[in-house]
């Protein structure tokens, strides 16, 4: 057995390249333009043409195809395999034969595999770096990844000084006592993920990001390794290492992500 596939055998790791399979069953255009538009508005672009792109943890392989089809040449790599074949599944699909979009097996806490890929223009990974068991390491691999006035688009969790606490159980749980599964999502169906999706709908609102909020619940309850971390804690890290910040989007303190992009100087 590989290292990830005995990490999920002991329920130390969620099996996130299963959800993206089932997720990739439920997308299609609209979903893909939404990802798109993410993109465009977090990078102020219109276009990716010319640029290079990493994609740290590709997962279902979504991102990776917004930034191939908005011009960049990609490379997408994930430690969860099911997720690499996810990711070649969109290439076979919308870009066969491409020689502009790699897809590869890699871990962001392989220092030499890293160096291997070189430096990128936009280096990107939403939601992934804080599921490593090695946060800020795992950030810090993926800032020298970046070339001399590009930029990182990152998304780490949201600390809450109770509530972090509260989902470390869960996520624990959710992955070490499989039969604990059902009632767990059963019971966050109901909250957050009920409440949340509403008020999306009645302010008019898409779910975001081309994203499904079904597979998203799966993806919040049992990912795990979990870690958190505050806008100042993120800030002052990429403060530290030369890199200025673009944009910032928050949850408010709330449950969820906090979005960053740093500028390379």
């Amino acid at each position: 057995m590989t290292d990830h596939a005995q990490d999920i055998a002991k329920g130390t790791r969620f099996a996130f390249g299963e959800n993206w399979a089932r997720f990739l069953e439920s997308l299609d255009d609209a979903r893909i333009a939404e990802a798109e538009a993410s993109l465009r508005t977090m990078l102020g672009v219109t276009t990716l043409e010319g640029l290079t792109f990493l994609d740290i943890g590709s997962g279902s392989g979504l991102f990776s195809l917004a930034a191939r089809r908005l011009g960049a040449a990609v490379t997408s790599f994930d430690y969860d395999p099911q997720s690499v074949a996810c990711t070649a599944e969109l290439r076979r699909r919308y870009f066969p034969e491409d020689t502009g979009w790699r897809v590869e097996e890699g871990s962001v806490l392989d220092e030499a595999y890293l160096e291997a890929l070189g430096v990128f223009d936009i280096v990107y990974s939403w939601g992934v770096l804080h599921h490593t068991g090695e946060m800020w390491r795992a950030i810090d691999n993926a800032q020298k990844r970046v070339a001399p006035g590009g930029r990182l688009f990152i998304a780490l969790y949201n600390h809450q000084p109770i509530a972090s606490r509260y989902w470390t159980v869960i996520k624990r749980l959710y992955n070490s006592k499989p039969w604990t599964r059902p009632a767990i999502i059963a019971v966050h169906a109901v909250y957050p993920t009920f409440p949340s999706w509403l008020l999306r709908r009645l302010r008019g609102q898409t779910y975001g990001r081309g994203m499904s909020v079904w597979r998203d619940l799966f993806d919040w309850v049992g990912g795990y390794p979990f870690e958190t971390s505050t806008p100042q804690q993120v800030f002052e890290f990429h403060k530290d290492r030369g890199f200025q910040l673009d944009k910032l989007v928050t949850v408010g303190g709330k449950l969820g992500c906090n979005e960053f992009v740093f500028r390379k100087g």
